[in-house]
């Protein structure tokens, strides 16, 4: 299996792919006159800006279910992976991954709103809704449905499950086949709640993790901020094979920080828009805006939070791609979340590798959450047009099994599995954004201008020359003489923005 795993790998994660998002990154920032920098501050506005109504969430609970997805094991075992792997350079080709695939985040999620349709009275959409609305392509639309289910609902949750298992048993001896049970358990009650649940409980859950992982690492580099610019020196001199060390690495450091970096934030890959496309917004851009600002809060802050933890204490291993060492810092640990618990337990004994493990509880038992919703929006899209309502409790059912399995598997297995998931829709993707981009930057503009009026920007598609905008131009109607008829009642609009 493992061997099938590792052959796959070596064909999906090809050069090209590596090259393909670091370029079409590139590509959308300069199109976009790198909106990553010139709307950071509009992107902080709009996470906090509108409200949840019966069809949708609100910005902030798109948000927090696309970090549900985002922020997860990539952070924490990822980042030590890309470390052992790549060497420190890694770190700075996951910050380029980030800051260049927040305009392709940008992109596909405005995309995901401009196409999302109102399905048993919710919103939903996605690049299958996209590619078959935008490009006309339905069986390009079917299977990209088709390999989310896939590797959402059996490749993916299996490496969160894997690191979960990993921390509980440094930090309290926990057996795998106990936390198997645990999750699958705690699982059931949150999947079989439905998205409303979902939003409400990422909603609560990931600011607080993220924020006081945040915390807890800036107070560990606070207490070695002498070490930081040394550290910072490494990662850069290591990034463009200066540091004599690990010179020989230099195509892996950019190999592994892409890698891990687009398995951390996801940037066009395609999951994103799912959550995106379920916020109630009066505009497409407000929506792309704030999803483009999720992926720095994933890599630039939470993967920087896990790397400087590990630079800073040494406790990481450097190998080459012959398995010899290049630098052993924390012998006798296997890449992975036990990096992260030495590292802190050094700094911090007897507390550290408890609140890891904790931390790596909660980023990646959410992200299993979010890899439901994605793979449920997926079946909805299939059952708009052929009704097979089974499909989903197959889902249910498939997905707490496939985290039960992944549980008890090895790191490796579970790693490489999930490295194919992410591989194959990020090449499925990346090529439909490639082929749609211009409604996404047609409504950049729009937004722009009704910005620079002094407006609250609202989409009207028909008028910039989009078609196919569905909702936009039919069910959208329907909501705002719902709400004439709420108001009249006296009662508050539910699709106000």
């Amino acid at each position: 299996m493992n061997e099938f795993v590792n052959a796959a790998n070596g064909i999906i994660w090809s050069p090209a792919l590596i090259y393909l998002c670091l370029g079409v990154g590139l590509y959308f920032s300069i199109r976009g006159r790198f909106l990553q920098v010139r709307h950071v501050k509009e992107m902080v506005r709009l996470m906090f800006d509108g409200k949840s109504s019966d069809a949708g969430v609100s910005s902030f609970q798109a948000l927090a279910m696309t970090l549900a997805g985002r922020v997860g094991t990539g952070n924490i075992a990822g980042v030590a992976t890309a470390i052992t792997f790549g060497g420190p350079g890694a770190v700075f080709w996951m910050w380029m991954v980030a800051f260049l695939g927040a305009s392709s985040a940008f992109v596909e999620s405005t995309l995901g709103q401009i196409y999302k349709e109102k399905i048993d009275g919710q919103y939903r959409g996605g690049p299958a809704f996209y590619i078959e609305k935008g490009l006309g392509m339905k069986r390009y639309a079917f299977v990209f449905a088709l390999v989310t289910i896939f590797a959402c609902g059996v490749l993916l949750p299996g490496v969160q499950a894997n690191s979960i298992a990993a921390g509980l048993q440094s930090a309290f001896g926990l057996e795998t086949t106990v936390t198997a049970a645990i999750l699958a358990i705690i699982l059931g009650f949150i999947i079989f709640g439905g998205v409303k649940r979902i939003a409400s409980f990422a909603e609560v859950v990931v600011p607080f993790m993220a924020l006081g992982y945040i915390i807890v690492a800036c107070v560990i580099i606070a207490l070695n901020i002498h070490m930081l610019p040394g550290v910072l020196a490494l990662i850069f001199k290591s990034a463009f094979g200066m540091e004599a060390g690990f010179g020989a690495i230099l195509g892996m450091a950019i190999q592994w920080g892409v890698k891990r970096g687009v398995y951390s934030n996801e940037a066009g890959q395609g999951t994103g828009p799912h959550a995106s496309s379920a916020a109630a917004v009066s505009h497409p851009a407000k929506q792309g805006l704030v999803q483009a600002f999720s992926v720095y809060i994933d890599t630039l802050f939470v993967c920087s939070a896990t790397a400087f933890m590990l630079l800073i204490t040494g406790q990481y291993n450097v190998q080459g791609p012959d398995g010899q060492a290049l630098y052993t810092g924390i012998a006798g640990v296997a890449a992975g979340p036990g990096y992260v618990q030495t590292a802190m337990e050094h700094i911090m004994p007897g507390f550290g590798s408890i609140f890891v493990a904790t931390a790596l509880f909660f980023f990646a038992f959410t992200t299993i959450v979010a890899y439901y919703y994605i793979a449920e929006t997926n079946i909805a899209y299939i059952n708009r047009k052929v009704q097979r309502p089974w499909l989903t409790f197959v889902l249910k059912v498939a997905l707490m099994a496939a985290t039960v399995y992944g549980t008890v598997k090895t790191a490796d297995l579970a790693w490489g599995m999930g490295d194919i998931g992410v591989g194959l829709m990020a090449w499925l993707n990346i090529t439909a954004i490639i082929l749609l981009q211009k409604p996404a930057f047609i409504a950049l503009r729009d937004y722009e201008a009704q910005r620079a009026q002094g407006l609250d920007p609202v989409f009207h598609p028909e008028k910039l020359g989009i078609k196919n905008a569905d909702y936009w131009t039919g069910h959208r109607a329907e909501d705002n003489l719902e709400d004439e008829q709420r108001q009249a009642a006296g009662k508050q609009p539910l699709h106000q923005q």
